[in-house]
């Protein structure tokens, strides 16, 4: 009886780590140019990710839904949700950005390593009906604000090029544009 208890002790104490939820700030210092106050809060139960962005009126929260496939950024300024599929090729894995994120942290300022990757969206002007497509995270967090679907593009883009993005960058791990106009 006492090997049971200890055994389920023990398997807890290991197990806790690979459930937990765990948050990462990330401060830009001055906010001179800079992006604010970042934060990713991961919750590997649900296989979410959650990054917010606190910059003033350029304020905005996304969040990445690993089992449904889907993000979705909460635009404040716009009072619109944008949602597209994750690019598996170019969106870190749960996993890798929980070790993205940490090894960020570590380093204090500057990005180290290779430059950050970049994705570019199209917005469809057409509101999104049916948010509990997108999975309980997206649908919650975008209920009650007009919500957009975006398809990623290839290469460059004219609406790139007329400054009519928005970008929302993640530390210097991912740079995402969203381009188009919402109403």
């Amino acid at each position: 009886m006492k090997f049971t208890i200890v055994f389920a002790g023990l398997l807890g104490v290991f197990l806790t780590p690979a459930f937990a939820n765990y948050n990462i700030n990330i401060n830009d210092d001055g906010n001179s140019n800079g992006s604010g106050q970042q934060s990713v809060s991961v919750n590997n139960e649900h296989n979410v990710a959650n990054v917010d962005n606190d910059n003033g009126w350029n304020s905005w929260n996304s969040i990445w839904d690993y089992n449904s496939n889907f993000a979705a950024t909460r635009i404040f300024h716009k009072k619109a949700c944008v949602v597209h599929r994750i690019n598996k090729d170019v969106v870190p894995s749960l996993q890798a950005l929980e070790a993205l994120v940490k090894e960020k942290k570590l380093q204090g300022k500057g990005p180290g390593g290779p430059p950050p990757k970049s994705l570019i969206y199209s917005i469809n002007p057409h509101k999104v009906s049916d948010l509990d497509q997108f999975g309980q995270s997206i649908s919650g967090m975008c209920r009650g604000v007009p919500t957009y679907m975006a398809e990623e593009m290839e290469g460059p883009s004219l609406f790139f090029d007329l400054g009519v993005c928005f970008n929302a960058n993640i530390f210097s791990i991912l740079k995402i544009s969203f381009c188009g106009e919402i109403a």
